[in-house]
């Protein structure tokens, strides 16, 4: 039977205690009572949390494991790289990794996508990292708990390279990518982490391989990508899903003019060797890029005043995070141990 929160202590008082404690400590949180477990999930706990400057804003990487028997200077990883789930807060240079899925000895699934879905981190899709067969499983990594679980495939036949993106509240946009016979696709569906389930999307106009996948303001967002007969050769345009409506408005045509990474909001974007803001149809330089990670561009993401970029300098070479304050336009290293410099596959940013 659930007591107060905290024993003699107003409710108001246990719950601005609880809104105090890191998140690395959410799963033994959980695991006291009912009640505590049950505050994490309520709206009012994160309201507070937030309001009193608690949460944390996290990256979260698919990243290689770094080849430490190699000698070379900056160390490179290795020929059949071993991917694994590594978390960075950006504000305090704590890096972490987190615990594999259960039954992948061999390393995260190749090629995967990783979103944040409120407490949930979800891995969708990806290679066996040992046959390199085409997986359209999905795992569900929980912080509250500290606990992996598996949700429902994701349905259709293999697909590859898919644009990927969340409503960070409950469900998980998927579109486009390619077959087994790399045939650019059309096709898009949305995951219900909650309730662990797929539901059907409209056909986008066109195909799209390799397309960027953003949410924002309620509106799943398909930047670039490439049709079949058009390989490697990136669209400019982007199309837009309105969640709330169920359908996809016009093709935006020349949405991006040149290659680019946007953030997760498309207000913000990684362009050549600059860091650009949206006004309009237009993009406005903000910062030139720190040289370190100026070639090669891995992940980008925005949040509170400022910009996360992780990227290289070259192939093989290490992979650093750098945070530019919008408002100063300074930019800092986020220093990093060797066992975290390895290559970022993909990434997202939670709010823990």
């Amino acid at each position: 039977m659930d007591t107060d929160l905290i024993p003699g202590l107003p409710e108001d008082v246990g719950l601005e205690c609880l809104v105090r404690i890191h998140y690395n400590h959410f799963s033994s949180v959980s695991s006291v009572s009912k009640s505590w477990r049950r505050q994490l999930h309520l709206p009012e706990f994160w309201r507070r949390r937030r309001a009193a400057g608690f949460t944390r804003q996290v990256i979260v990487m698919a990243q290689s494991r770094v080849d430490s028997t190699r000698g070379d200077m900056p160390k490179k990883y290795a020929a059949a790289p071993v991917y694994r789930l590594t978390l960075c807060e950006p504000e305090t240079g704590i890096w972490a990794e987190l615990p594999p899925i259960p039954g992948y000895s061999g390393g995260l699934p190749m090629f995967c996508q990783v979103v944040g879905v409120g407490l949930d981190l979800v891995v969708v899709g990806g290679c066996d990292p040992v046959t390199w067969e085409v997986s359209n499983a999905v795992f569900i990594y929980n912080f509250a708990t500290a606990t992996w679980r598996r949700g429902a495939h994701m349905p259709g036949g293999p697909r590859l390279f898919f644009a990927c993106a969340s409503d960070s509240l409950r469900r998980v946009f998927v579109a486009g990518g390619h077959d087994n016979d790399k045939r650019a696709l059309r096709t898009a569906m949305a995951y219900d982490v909650a309730g662990d389930g797929w539901s059907a999307m409209p056909d986008m106009a066109t195909e799209r391989d390799e397309a960027k996948g953003i949410f924002h303001a309620g509106i799943f967002h398909i930047v670039g990508g490439y049709r079949t007969d058009m390989q490697g050769q990136f669209e400019t345009s982007a199309e837009s899903f309105d969640a709330a409506t169920w359908q996809w408005g016009p093709v935006q045509e020349e949405f991006l003019d040149g290659p680019t990474t946007c953030t997760g909001n498309c207000d913000m974007a990684v362009r050549g060797g600059d860091v650009a803001a949206r006004e309009g149809s237009t993009w406005r330089v903000v910062a030139e890029m720190p040289w370190e990670v100026r070639n090669i561009t891995a992940y980008v993401a925005a949040w509170r005043g400022k910009v996360t970029v992780i990227g290289s300098e070259g192939f093989g070479g290490a992979y650093k995070m750098f945070v530019l304050d919008l408002k100063s336009g300074k930019w800092e290293r986020v220093e990093a141990g060797d066992d975290f410099l390895g290559h970022v596959q993909s990434g997202c940013c939670m709010e823990l």
